[in-house]
């Protein structure tokens, strides 16, 4: 969730840390601070509220250190506000601490210092920390952090500085994300890679239960029993032009326009001489072929591409796929093998119920395949495999970009497994090829159609505004689809609600009569997906249903569909003709549209919705 940045080195550590917290809001806007060693004194500056907040504050009354840490924060324990903002300090004012993760038995460890006379100013499970350290420092502050954290249960990513030993900043990593940015004369900390790129490439990513100590010169690197540890450093490929705006109104927006060139490059790199690429899988062709069962987990967006992963896997690799959310799959005792291939997709590759689902699966010694767009990633590393998305940074926490790209991994991965184990011949992989090579074209196509401002979707968006005051707030949304484009549906309503906050529901069109039908009336507006399909009439049926009761439809057609003019509709978009096994690609794309423009009419904060972080490394 949190977002944490740390620098030595001989730059106005103040710039730093509010450039690279810049590139981390996206992970925590609740509040954000940062702790800078200044003539060996520790100056904190920490707000409650977005990162300008404390941007304009410390422009007021700038520091001139060159080491130090911030932090952005998404609350978990305590509500947002300036005390419980971090960095948090000790009882000395000399140790600060920034942490993204939860501290399991902090209440236990609390007891224990109150007893010994420390006293605590927040409500966060945080500032433990810095009293344990406190307790432990004894000059060094390397020493007082490893005994520390061998204390801690839970996740944690860690960053500490003392203002007594203004040569060093300190860190550790257990489950939550923490990466180090190398220069010459400088050096950083963060949890994610955006962080640093603005100074440097070069990156090292750190594993569980390392500790890292950062000076102007170097980086050490130790186990929590102080064996040193070499790693070697890895050079991040995209430029941070791709996490800017580049003129647009909003991430999101720029980041649903990206789609169809995402996919496009895919299919270059990935298809090579008529043949699919996956020089990275590092699975050998012959465990591909004994499998006699999939399984895939994923959260949110992910999990939907995972439930349309279901259905082209099954139909092209005819062996059973089952999907479940990472969060549910832990929690119980599931039938994973070593005949099982699990596949766990997570655009950030560090969230907690998806990595802590795989290390189960491991255990029970299925083969691990992970489908992710962070490269170096705790999932890219634990797996046994590994896709790469290349979809680059997606800065909106609700994710567009990322939804398509790992949907077009799993229709590669189909055909790869299929070819593989016999399930497609070559004269039909190749007309699934050729028609999947399409489907970028006409991506760029239906998002180009939809660039002006004013076009069609803007427009519903406005007229439901209207609507909705004034029905007096009782409009709601439900979303219907039917076989590969039911996933679809739950993907558009949350989208719509992650954004915008209004109540909405996808549902499997055909299960409409067990239950949902009980809310049309003339109320809510149901998006309808109708494109052409086997299952196009029994779409008009549910139609059908829904405007003899007075509901309010929007359909989304393939062009030129003359049938749905007798139905009535309310509002119709329509998406180009397209094999139904790829229109998923683009029937999302008016969907992302449709919750965006909505988000944009109630003015809300599309890029930062309330109580959503990008990442959730925590439970």
């Amino acid at each position: 969730m949190c977002g944490i940045v740390g620098y030595i080195g001989t730059r106005n550590a103040q710039g730093v840390l509010l450039k690279g917290l810049s590139r981390l809001e996206y992970r925590g806007y609740d509040s954000a601070g940062v702790a800078i060693i200044e003539s060996r004194k520790l100056n904190l500056v920490k707000r409650q509220g977005k990162l300008r907040i404390l941007a304009d504050v410390l422009k007021d009354d700038p520091s001139k250190g060159t080491i130090g840490i911030g932090h952005t924060r998404w609350a978990t324990h305590g509500v947002p506000s300036d005390t419980n903002a971090h960095p948090h300090l000790d009882c000395t004012g000399k140790i600060a601490v920034v942490h993204n993760g939860i501290i399991e038995n902090y209440l236990d460890l609390k007891k224990i210092l109150l007893k010994e006379g420390h006293k605590f100013v927040s409500e966060t499970d945080t500032e433990i920390i810095s009293h344990l350290i406190e307790k432990y420092y004894k000059g060094n502050l390397e020493t007082a952090v490893s005994r520390t954290v061998k204390l801690l249960k839970g996740s944690y990513a860690i960053a500490a500085v003392h203002s007594l030993e203004p040569d060093k900043v300190v860190g550790a990593r257990c489950d939550s994300p923490l990466i180090v940015g190398l220069g010459e004369g400088e050096n950083f900390m963060a949890s994610d890679v955006p962080a640093v790129l603005d100074f440097t490439k070069e990156v090292i990513y750190l594993d569980n239960h390392e500790i890292i100590v950062l000076t102007r010169s170097g980086v050490t690197i130790k186990d929590y029993d102080g064996r040193t540890i070499s790693k070697k450093s890895s050079t991040i490929k995209w430029d941070i032009k791709q996490a800017e705006k580049s003129g647009y109104e909003h991430f999101m927006l720029k980041e649903i326009y990206e789609q169809g060139d995402i996919v496009s490059n895919m299919l270059d790199e990935r298809l090579r001489a008529g043949k699919i690429s996956f020089e990275e899988l590092a699975i050998k062709a012959s465990a591909f072929k004994r499998f006699k069962k999939i399984a895939i987990v994923a959260c949110g967006t992910a999990y939907h591409a995972g439930l349309t992963g279901k259905y082209i896997l099954e139909e092209y690799v005819r062996i059973p796929c089952w999907v479940d959310t990472s969060s549910e799959f832990r929690y119980r005792n599931p039938i994973v093998d070593k005949d099982t291939l699990f596949i766990v997709i997570s655009q950030s590759g560090e969230t907690a119920d998806s990595l802590a689902a795989l290390r189960e699966a491991k255990r029970r010694g299925a083969v691990t395949l992970g489908i992710c767009n962070a490269v170096g990633s705790s999932i890219a590393r634990e797996s046994d495999g590994v896709i790469y998305t290349h979809a680059g940074p997606e800065i909106a926490v609700a994710s567009t970009k990322a939804y398509t790209a790992q949907l077009a991994i799993l229709y590669l991965l189909t055909f790869y497994l299929g070819k593989l184990r016999g399930a497609i011949s070559p004269p039909k992989m190749k007309k699934l090829i050729a028609e999947f090579k399409r489907a970028p074209e006409l991506m760029n196509e239906l998002i180009s159609e939809y660039k002006d401002p004013y076009n069609n979707i803007a427009a519903y968006a406005s007229e439901f505004k209207r609507y909705y005051y004034e029905k007096h707030n009782k409009s709601y949304f439900l979303y219907l689809g039917r076989n590969i484009n039911y996933p679809n549906a739950l993907e558009g309503a949350l989208k719509l609600k992650e954004i915008s906050y209004i109540s909405a529901e996808g549902y499997p069109a055909g299960e409409m009569k067990h239950g949902p039908i009980a809310l049309i009336d003339e109320n809510p507006w149901v998006v309808c997906i109708a494109t052409q399909a086997k299952t196009y009439d029994k779409m008009l049926s549910n139609i059908q249903e829904i405007k003899a009761r007075s509901g309010i439809v929007i359909a989304l057609v393939t062009e030129g569909d003359k049938e749905i003019q007798h139905h009535n509709v309310n509002y119709v978009i329509e998406i180009p003709k397209i094999d139904e096994l790829f229109s998923p690609l683009l029937v999302v794309i008016p969907l992302q549209l449709l919750a965006y423009y909505v988000a944009k009419k109630f003015g809300y904060d599309i890029d930062q919705p309330r109580n959503l972080a990008k990442s959730v490394t925590v439970e």
